[in-house]
């Protein structure tokens, strides 16, 4: 399976990666993670998040004409915003799927009202889009934001980390049954609230995992 960073922090796709590899253990289903070139380090505004598209489409397909590329069985967009994830469906014949579109309709299963909490402001309404194009609106409760910039959380895992956990919890707090934790390099910090909290805490990587395996049949 091939996971792919639109983030070009090669220890954010590291760390992706590992969660992902984590999930499919018990699979024997290796999961091999790929970094873009010439997008931010962290996408945090809707302007970064279209540009990275283009990196996106070229460092998939680039790796899939490679020597290893006809042992690829799926493709996970390691962005919330799932850039690329759209044009890629319509290419390939393997499932494309996005953590933004997984996180969202595992939120909305059951069609319980849900949340999100990101570092993200400038993303908020590219977020709210993509509820939409998922036919989820009716259920998506809002984005909660954290107090610090994306940045600065990035740079402070327990400040990140409590911040996030407020925001869920005002999340959960304004009628919300289920938070997304809204972030492919957040993903780590959400993982540590979905232990730490006894909430539904909607963790975007393991809920691509999940979809991959039901595309697959696993």
């Amino acid at each position: 399976m091939l996971l792919i960073n639109p983030n070009s922090n090669t220890d954010t796709t590291s760390m992706m990666q590992t969660l992902a590899q984590e999930y499919f253990r018990k699979d024997s289903l290796r999961v091999v993670g790929i970094t873009t070139v010439a997008t931010p380090s962290m996408i945090t505004d809707s302007t970064a998040l279209k540009e990275s598209v283009g990196p996106v489409l070229d460092a998939v397909r680039g790796y899939l004409a490679g020597s290893q590329g006809n042992e690829v069985a799926a493709v996970i967009i390691g962005a919330m915003g799932d850039p690329g994830r759209a044009e890629l469906v319509t290419e390939l014949r393997i499932p494309v799927i996005g953590i933004g579109q997984a996180a969202i309709l595992t939120a909305a299963s059951n069609d319980r009202p849900f949340a999100m909490a990101t570092s993200t402001p400038e993303l908020v309404s590219s977020l709210t889009g993509l509820v939409e194009s998922h036919g989820c609106a009716e259920h998506f409760i809002g984005v909660e934001l954290t107090s610090s910039s994306p940045l600065e959380l990035a740079a402070d895992p327990e400040a990140q980390f409590v911040q996030l956990r407020d925001a869920t919890r005002r999340g959960l707090g304004h009628g919300a049954r289920a938070v997304i934790i809204a972030g492919g390099p957040l993903a780590d910090t959400a993982r540590r609230i979905a232990q730490s909290e006894d909430i539904e805490v909607i963790e975007p990587i393991s809920s691509a995992c999940q979809m991959v395996m039901r595309a697959l049949g696993l």
